[in-house]
């Protein structure tokens, strides 16, 4: 927070009381698709996954959080209506999570929190829709450079399926994108 606002001692005591710290182990869900996102979540350590099932029961990846990211259903949690998508812990994970009604009330003691996350949603949103425009513009042998990029060793801690499914191509083509990457060094 402090890249994007200072707070007064008494602002972080405030602060402090209003948040939770919550362990969750490997393969918890945080939200879960039908459910209301009660809280957002800002990830101490640990990797979580964001993702829908369609109605074939295939799962499509939309994000991953790691260390210094967010995680949770934005959609829901703002509207408190059902999640569309489940978050998962691809590990052990350590988060510091903001229950709805307590950022509401952070908003009012605290104004300039208001303006925090106003931030970071507008970051986030910026981010997904360039992600979409990727997805239509370039090839998945770029979309997968750009992916390494952002993500940068991420390819250690999460199975190459799942990377697939983040970019929306086969296993097997991922392979294929990665044998190719390694000729061309």
């Amino acid at each position: 927070m402090s890249n994007y606002i200072s707070l007064t001692k008494e602002e972080e005591d405030i602060l402090v009381s209003k948040v939770l710290y919550k362990k969750y182990l490997k393969g918890q869900y945080i939200v879960q698709q039908g459910d209301v996102c009660k809280y957002s979540g800002f990830v101490i350590s640990g990797c979580t996954k964001t993702f829908y099932v369609d109605e074939e029961g295939q799962e499509h990846i939309v994000m991953f959080s790691i260390e210094d990211w967010w995680a949770s259903d934005m959609g829901s949690f703002v509207t408190q209506t059902p999640a569309d998508f489940n978050v998962q812990c691809l590990e052990n994970t350590e988060l510091i999570i903001f229950s709805h009604d307590n950022i509401e009330e952070l908003y009012i003691l605290i104004p300039k929190l208001e303006r925090f996350f106003r931030q970071i949603v507008e970051k986030g949103l910026a981010a997904s829709q360039k992600r979409i425009v990727r997805s239509f513009s370039l090839s998945a042998k770029e979309q997968y450079l750009h992916f390494r990029n952002q993500y940068p060793k991420i390819e250690q801690r999460i199975p190459q399926y799942m990377i697939a499914s983040y970019l929306g191509i086969t296993k097997e083509f991922l392979s294929k994108i990665k044998s190719q990457l390694i000729l061309e060094q």
